[in-house]
């Protein structure tokens, strides 16, 4: 009797085929709202505001503003505080995703047979217009652009535009920051003089040219979720993925330790020298490079060695690696801490350890 092999829930065709991360924003690891926006800053896990020059305040995050019926539990949301209505020239307002360069390979780019990629999303905003989402090969400096129109202002609508192959230029095979998706939300003259360059390209006045200003009023926001990047001419149906399997990928490039925000403990420490303790950090999964390593106060960590529960008073971290750290706590109060004494490093519910292995 034959046997019909059902596909593993939450995924449907040709697994893993949208080649952006947690395209329905369901993983965000740093916080669900950020206020006071005027630079750089990750919104939700792999998207982030990107700010050249003064392009108005934000305040962004993830939302459960979502389009009815679609699936969807999150969205992200752009929301002026202070408004920009006249950019200077180079000023540029986005938001973006960034790529390795070693998961695009079969996109073919830069060969004959180089694949055309067609995205995919729900959108909603009070600004009506014109938007220009744009992907930016940064291994060799190339851009190519596609315009969309927000109808209906505060409707959700789904959109849908289709990026030529590009047979020049390829991607290194490598996990650099080889592509990246950029959602244009405004943009000064540098990048909007020219004629919108629908072809791969490397004039940066073609870029963004007949972007609206989503800065020009705080009534203004703008809302997205269900991105999707895919090769080949035809948009699918969004790939949701199991949370678990969402959240492995994004572990991949940030990891928040005790994002719960409770009393917990870290793991088993040896005694170092007198009065200091290290204990070896293993990531949840490989990072894609050894991470940048921030730990909270050195008071939200304490030591036990079974006879004495003491606190910390200094922190340090060396021999950072793509899988582990080494951190190292000087203990206050430290008799009985000495070269391997064994103790358990606790922390509280304010204890951080943010590993941030970003392109």
């Amino acid at each position: 009797m034959a046997i019909t092999k059902i596909p593993a829930a939450g995924f449907t065709g040709n697994n893993f085929r949208n080649i952006i991360i947690n395209g329905d924003m369901s993983i965000a690891q740093r916080g669900t709202s950020f206020t006071g926006q005027t630079g750089a800053n990750y919104i939700v896990d792999r998207f982030t505001q990107n700010i050249n020059g003064a392009m108005g305040t934000w305040t962004n995050g993830q939302s459960t503003t979502v389009p009815t019926g679609q699936g969807f539990a999150n969205s992200l949301i752009m929301d002026c505080t202070t408004a920009d209505a006249s950019p200077a020239t180079s000023d540029i307002l986005w938001v973006q995703q960034r790529i390795e360069g070693q998961n695009l390979q079969y996109l073919k780019k830069g060969t004959a047979n180089a694949e055309s990629t067609t995205l995919s999303f729900w959108v909603k905003s009070a600004k009506t217009g014109t938007y220009i989402a744009e992907l930016e090969d940064r291994d060799n400096t190339r851009y190519v652009s596609q315009s969309y129109t927000i109808s209906s202002a505060d409707t959700w609508e789904k959109k849908t535009v289709t990026f030529p192959a590009d047979t020049s230029g390829a991607f290194g095979n490598d996990n650099g920051d080889s592509l990246r998706l950029n959602f244009w939300l405004g943009a000064g003259t540098d990048w909007t003089s020219g004629t919108l360059g629908t072809t791969w390209h490397t004039t940066a006045a073609n870029r963004a040219v007949g972007q609206v200003n989503l800065a020009d009023s705080t009534a203004n926001e703008w809302y997205v979720t269900g991105v999707q990047l895919e090769a080949g001419t035809t948009a699918s149906e969004f790939e949701f993925l199991p949370v678990d399997v969402n959240l492995q990928r994004c572990l991949r490039y940030y990891y928040k330790y005790n994002t719960q925000g409770s009393s917990n403990s870290v793991g088993t420490s040896h005694g170092l020298n007198t009065g200091e303790i290290f204990n070896t950090f293993y990531y949840p999964v490989k990072m894609r490079a050894s991470p940048s390593v921030a730990i909270s106060a050195v008071g939200d960590f304490s030591v036990n060695t079974g006879a004495a529960n003491m606190t910390c008073g200094s922190s340090a971290t060396e021999r950072i690696t793509a899988t582990n750290v080494i951190l190292k706590f000087g203990v206050v109060g430290s008799s009985g801490v000495g070269q391997g004494t064994c103790a358990t490093l606790y922390g509280t519910a304010n204890s951080r350890i943010n590993l941030d292995g970003e392109l």
